[in-house]
């Protein structure tokens, strides 16, 4: 049982974690569509250094899925916990790997390899890129309150658990 707790204890930590990664990105959006070009390239390889590898934003990201699997795993017999669980590892799931995969690193790669010029389409590459985050903070705001729902369901069963 204190193994269940620990471990929804580190979950709810990285995808919070991840969340908060997700609501910097979606904080900086309004004013990051006013810059131009040059400055929003200079913003892009310098300020999210550690968001990602091999800083700890890319352990805290997979760290956060990880952990999520194997928390539906560990409450695949406690219904309703179970169904809230799995619903939170799919929301992960979709932020990452899934719109970070499709939509965020194909303009990562454009972007680290640029100096202050990119081709004509970097407000589409820019748009992509911001709202893509702001979606990534939907789905992890939804994750991260279905796992707390998930604990809130399941306290019946842990007190039941206990006597």
């Amino acid at each position: 049982m204190m193994f269940l707790k620990i471990w929804r204890f580190i979950t709810l930590i990285l995808v919070a974690l991840f969340m908060g990664l997700e609501f910097a990105h979606t904080l900086e959006l309004p004013a990051k569509m006013q810059y131009d070009r040059t400055l929003y390239i200079t913003i892009q390889n310098s300020l999210y250094r550690y968001f990602g590898a091999p800083g700890p934003g890319a352990f805290i990201t997979v760290g956060a899925v990880l952990c999520a699997i194997a928390l539906t795993v560990l409450v695949r017999k406690r219904r309703p916990a179970f169904w809230w669980t799995l619903a939170g590892t799919l929301c992960l799931a979709i932020a990452f790997p899934a719109i970070y995969f499709l939509r965020i690193e194909p303009v990562n790669v454009v972007i680290e390899q640029a100096t202050a010029v990119v081709s004509a389409d970097w407000v589409r590459l820019r748009n992509q890129w911001e709202y893509a985050h702001a979606m990534n903070f939907i789905f992890s705001l939804v994750s991260f309150s279905a796992f707390v729902i998930s604990i809130v369901v399941d306290a019946p069963q842990l007190e039941k658990d206990r006597s």
